[in-house]
């Protein structure tokens, strides 16, 4: 990688996607600075990645809707790009409580723009999602499938690309990067950093994990009719640790591509609930009980990604299988079966 800027802003770095994203940002040579809220996150995750990766990690609790306090670290800290990982991401919530994710998605993102415009920092990777193809008449979906949403939380991603994108279009300085991730599992191999997810699970593996370990009676599977070969949701499950490489391949981009740019993050096949449910059987040598329950509403029956053109132009490509997403999902739970809370 030609040798860049190396500081970089990362909101939302103490979540389950940002934390194994500092933690390879600190391996490719990055300082990370963290901002989060810590209302998804821990601060144990912070101190774990200090653990892993040798190396002290700057972070402020600051929320994006603080207007003054980002105001101050982008005064104060040399920040070259950012990447924004911060942001509510359950579906089923947003469908529940749709304001509080415009208020604090959208919002905190505007906040975002407006102060790096304001100092000069034009360099953005967006955490974007798979949710922006709604629900896609045929898989595999490429980056030029027509977007929508079917949730008020995909519809969040869906606005926050198009201001990024009339961003770009107003200002040919501006250089963003939108990473529309499938379905991020796994955990990092040591064991120590993985996902801890706050009450019941929105997200299958952790809600496989915690009923194979047996903090949780019973999975729940939402939908059993749905036009899939065993009529289980197919996704497109990605190592949270192939997902982190990607954003390093990203970060790179943004210093040799102008304009704004989307990519598929995925592995570019499908695997169902009830495969991956098996899979973690073999894993962890436990039963997962389970039962099937109504579908949730905004959930699609397939989506699985083409992520040929992050291979072409990221020179970036998945290469942990469904053996390894599930030992190391396995092995964060099992060391871990309370999460950071332990």
């Amino acid at each position: 990688m030609e040798p860049i800027d190396d500081r970089v802003m990362v909101t939302g770095g103490a979540g389950y996607i940002g934390s194994h994203t500092v933690v390879e940002m600190v391996n490719a040579g990055f300082t990370p600075i963290i901002v989060d809220n810590f209302s998804n996150s821990s601060m144990e995750a912070i101190k774990r990645v200090e653990e892993i990766t040798g190396k002290q990690i700057e972070f402020h609790n600051i929320d994006l809707l603080d207007e003054k306090g980002l105001d101050e670290i982008f005064e104060t800290r040399n920040i070259n790009s950012v990447i924004h990982f911060a942001g509510l991401k359950a579906v089923g919530e947003s469908n529940k409580v749709p304001i509080k994710y415009y208020e604090n998605n959208i919002n905190g993102t505007v906040n975002l723009l407006k102060l790096m415009d304001k100092h000069g920092v034009k360099k953005l990777v967006f955490s974007s999602s798979a949710t922006v193809y709604g629900d896609p008449h045929t898989v595999p979906i490429t980056e030029e499938f027509p977007l929508s949403a079917t949730n008020p939380y995909g519809r969040t991603k869906l606005y926050i690309e198009g201001v990024m994108q009339d961003v770009c279009a107003s200002d040919s300085e501006w250089n963003c990067v939108l990473l529309r991730y499938f379905n991020p599992v796994g955990a990092h191999p040591s064991g120590q950093i993985g996902e801890d997810p706050k009450d019941i699970p929105n997200n299958l593996m952790p809600y496989i994990t915690q009923t194979a370990i047996g903090k949780r009676p019973v999975l729940n599977i939402f939908g059993n009719d749905y036009n899939t070969p065993d009529g289980t949701g197919v996704r497109d499950f990605i190592h949270v640790v192939d997902l982190a490489k990607g954003h390093i391949a990203a970060l790179s981009a943004l210093y040799r591509k102008k304009g704004c740019h989307a990519y598929n993050l995925g592995t570019g096949r499908g695997y169902s609930v009830l495969e991956m449910v098996e899979a973690l059987k073999k894993a962890s040598g436990k039963d997962v009980p389970y039962q099937i329950v109504a579908r949730r509403k905004g959930d699609v029956g397939s989506s699985y990604a083409d992520p040929s053109k992050a291979f072409k132009e990221l020179g970036w490509r998945a290469t942990l299988n469904q053996d390894d997403m599930c030992r190391d999902a396995w092995k964060w739970q099992s060391l871990n079966p309370n999460g950071y809370t332990n």
